[in-house]
């Protein structure tokens, strides 16, 4: 499949290309966010940076208008423009592609949802970027993606055909004989608009240290939405590389056009040898990482706290802490000895700075067996039944000696 890469203004390369050429635009461009972007590759050999600073509103509404015109030019009637931006000018974008592209051919807003690192500013923290869907015109490529059922729904939401009755509630359609009529074969739930894909990690393979780079698996699913093998993909500011390789891999042509030499140069590289990030997260989903015993949590009920998943050692981190200092905590298992639970507590609290660390034990005498083995700072902590338990001996040892 052919693959074009163009460096300068996709102003200026657009107005060379031929009218209506173009099947699919997908673009990320700068996102008003009034800052200086940079971020090194891995080996810290090579750094990238681009300017998203700008004099106002007004001259950065100029700048995408400007060259979105070109794009509605060089789009095909059946094309669409899927526009990436976020909360700093979602209001000023949907605003141009309505101008531009009208109105009536907006499809979708989609969502891109996703986990990252907390910040320390005060508000919400930003968990999704926004994906403006427009067509050219009313008829267009789309083809249609399922998704599995939700655990939550019933077999016979599934299996049972529906209808709308008289007052145009949905209810199951019967035959004359008031047997239920069966839907036939199901190809699972049509895919919605928001979309739970994972932001690229530090250690993805396919990372390449540009920054705002955008994951493969996001821009293969736009791409498999709105085209099809051998339609002419543009990215107008293709920056490392990402809408091209997910063409490539998909049998698609492809466009890319940068201001930033060294952007070309990533893209250039990753298509002689494209690398594509598995995500096990959306293979195996994110319940698959969730193995806080649960059951033995319930002992910290009444504190606040947040569980801790896929470590052995540490099950709890307590929202106070000792001078900044986080405390971690861990509960015997039925099946270990309470040095083996605080042997697993410091193992995991290595390098962590930890201002207090906790066992609690749920078997009765443990700590003094083991006493001369104990791992330095823990402190024991019996659970609710051991406590109980020796008030009862107490009470049951006072009564018989009367």
């Amino acid at each position: 499949m052919k693959t074009q890469l163009f460096h300068g203004d996709c102003l200026e390369i657009l107005k060379n290309f031929d009218p209506e050429s173009i099947d699919l635009i997908y673009l990320d461009p700068p996102f008003f966010t009034q800052k200086k972007h940079s971020l090194q590759t891995r080996d810290r050999k090579q750094k990238f940076s681009f300017d998203d600073l700008w004099p106002s509103h007004t001259e950065y509404t100029k700048f995408i208008y400007n060259r979105l015109e070109q794009m509605w030019k060089v789009l095909s009637p059946k094309g669409a423009v899927f526009f990436h931006c976020d909360r700093n000018a979602s209001h000023i974008i949907r605003a141009l592609l309505d101008e531009i592209f009208g109105p009536t051919m907006f499809r979708s807003e989609i969502i891109w949802s996703y986990r990252r690192w907390s910040n320390s500013q005060n508000g919400l923290l930003p968990g999704h970027q926004n994906i403006f869907y427009y067509t050219k015109s009313k008829i267009f490529t789309f083809n249609k993606i399922f998704r599995e059922y939700s655990e939550s729904t019933n077999v016979d939401q599934i299996l049972q055909r529906r209808k709308r009755d008289v007052a145009g509630k949905a209810v199951y359609e019967t035959d004359d004989k008031g047997q239920v009529i069966p839907s036939g074969g199901k190809k699972g739930v049509p895919l919605r608009d928001v979309w739970n894909i994972p932001y690229l990690n530090p250690k993805a393979k396919e990372r390449t240290g540009y920054p705002t780079q955008k994951p493969l698996l996001l821009l293969e699913r736009i791409i498999k939405i709105a085209s099809k093998e051998g339609d002419i993909v543009l990215d107008p500011f293709c920056g490392s590389g990402t809408t091209l390789v997910a063409a490539m891999l998909m049998n698609r042509q492809a466009i890319g056009i940068d201001i930033s030499e060294d952007a070309l140069e990533i893209t250039q590289k990753r298509l002689n040898k494209p690398t594509k990030t598995e995500s096990r997260l959306i293979q195996r989903g994110r319940d698959a990482y969730k193995n806080a015993d649960e059951e033995s949590l319930h002992l910290l009920r009444g504190m606040k706290y947040a569980p801790v998943q896929r470590n052995k050692g540490i099950d709890a981190i307590l929202s106070s802490d000792v001078h900044g200092k986080p405390i971690l905590v861990r509960i015997q298992r039925s099946n270990e000895t309470i040095l083996d639970a605080a042997q697993y507590l410091y193992r995991a609290s290595q390098g962590k700075n930890a201002g207090a660390m906790f066992v609690i034990a749920i078997k009765k005498g443990g700590y003094i067996e083991f006493e001369d083995q104990f791992p330095p700072n823990i402190k024991v902590i019996n659970a609710p039944a051991i406590e109980i338990s020796e008030v009862l001996d107490q009470l049951i040892n006072s009564s018989n000696s009367v």
